[in-house]
């Protein structure tokens, strides 16, 4: 059974930066493609970024372009996203998520079959 453990959220500046982990296992990772997929209050998921298997096609949301990198270490099985110049509307709690098909990524929980159980990230003056 897939489980995804994320780390490295926590309040930040507009224009800070946060590194997010997620330490997954429970399955074969390095022949899994990856999303990291955000919530926040009110609102539904919303898609940030995905990754192939051997992290060579990162894929991003058009706002996020620009200013979060997404990798994986497929040695630690861990999935990581650095995210830089945060605004206010960053604020979310984020997860990686597992998608049922390969480069299919929405904005729907229907469009993934495993995730973790986030970590906030809040962006504040």
């Amino acid at each position: 059974q897939a489980h995804f453990v994320e780390s490295g959220g926590g309040l930040v500046q507009p224009g800070g930066s946060l590194r997010l982990s997620c330490a997954a296992s429970g399955f074969s990772f390095s022949l899994t493609h990856l999303s990291w997929v955000r919530q926040a209050p009110g609102k539904g998921p919303e898609w940030v970024s995905g990754i192939n298997v051997s992290g060579a096609t990162p894929r991003y949301a058009d706002f996020v372009k620009g200013r979060f990198t997404i990798s994986r270490d497929n040695a630690r099985n861990t999935l990581y996203l650095q995210m830089n110049n945060l605004r206010p509307e960053d604020t979310a709690l984020y997860y990686c998520a597992r998608p049922r098909k390969p480069f299919v990524d929405g904005d729907s929980w229907d469009h993934y079959n495993a995730w973790g159980q986030g970590t906030q990230v809040t962006v504040s003056s």
